[in-house]
């Protein structure tokens, strides 16, 4: 089916259907574990994985630039022109192309690419968060890749990518960036209270994911929110929104808009992306989601909420002190 059947490039919400598109997910969600895991190798520890992620661009993924030595390089996902496009400091780039391959034959260009470049990178070849996991060099099995759905993820990221920037900007705490985690393979956003979180024994129910690495996630309270296309028993995408640790209350907060729901599985509440997407203000409808949930998290803990908020911000208008 042609691009032109299939995607209005008008609508900004399009349509993600978890079953149309779950096997080029898998394969791609292991393909930006190679690009992310190359990050990971090059880049000094910084809080909460901070260091690791990728963010969205008007093309695609970046992992911004790597450092290597005196030189920088970056890895950009373009799912317009579809291929992986590595660049380098010195001016030197190669492009890989996204198509139906399996993650070893991924893995195996991108090495090769990478050493033409002069740039050596070892790897833990082992996916993170992923049950059943095989080693890159050595997956055959994941090798899906349909263009359509790549490019309607991504451009559901563009959207709420939008939303979660203008979010963050009513927050003057210690605040995350609005980042894309290859791991779970969610966008999100993290407010913090300020105050360190009681200690707690990792929960070793993620695979493949080290103590210590839940350990420094979860060090400080925090409220965070962001968006998944489906999975964990979720056969749909949806946005998400936690606490850590949970305040007594939340899980029975007065949630905005109305089919936002508790997901007890998960311990998280769950917005359809459907109700979002097919709002009369989708922008609004995710906003209302982000700012309820943070709120019953905030006044729930007890957060000194006057001195880490402010009004959302305006372009070009310095916030007020």
């Amino acid at each position: 089916m042609s691009l032109d059947n299939m995607t209005d490039r008008g609508a900004a919400w399009p349509e993600l259907p978890y079953a149309a598109w779950k096997d080029t997910y898998a394969t791609l969600h292991l393909w930006t574990q190679i690009v992310g895991k190359i990050r990971l190798a090059q880049t000094p520890w910084l809080n909460h994985s901070w260091h690791v992620v990728l963010y969205v661009t008007p093309r695609g993924l970046t992992t911004s630039p790597i450092p290597y030595g005196e030189r920088t390089f970056e890895l950009e996902f373009d799912f317009l022109d579809h291929v992986l496009r590595a660049s380098a400091s010195d001016g030197d780039k190669k492009e890989i192309g996204l198509f139906p391959r399996s993650v070893a034959d991924f893995y195996a260009e991108i090495m090769r690419v990478l050493a033409e470049l002069g740039i050596e990178v070892r790897l833990n070849e082992l996916p993170n968060e992923i049950p059943d996991a095989i080693r890159f060099s050595e997956d055959h099995v994941h090798a899906s890749y349909d263009r359509e759905y790549a490019e309607r993820h991504w451009r559901v990221l563009l959207q709420v990518n939008r939303v979660l920037h203008a979010f963050r900007t009513s927050f003057i705490g210690k605040c995350s960036p609005v980042h894309f985690f290859w791991g779970s393979f969610d966008l999100a956003v993290t407010r913090f209270s300020g105050r360190r979180a009681p200690p707690f024994t990792p929960s070793g129910a993620v695979p493949n994911m080290p103590a210590a690495v839940e350990l420094d996630a979860y060090s400080h309270e925090c409220s965070s929110a962001g968006f998944w296309p489906g999975g964990q028993g979720v056969d749909y995408p949806a946005f998400y929104s936690y606490a850590s640790p949970a305040p007594d209350g939340f899980s029975t907060a007065s949630i905005r808009p109305a089919d936002a729901f508790w997901n007890k599985d998960l311990g998280q509440y769950n917005l359809p992306y459907d109700a979002v997407r097919t709002a009369g203000d989708p922008e609004q409808a995710l906003m209302d989601f982000l700012v309820s949930t943070y709120e019953a998290a905030a006044n729930l803990g007890k957060w000194d909420r006057a001195a880490l908020e402010c009004p959302l911000g305006q372009p070009g208008i310095p916030r007020k002190v």
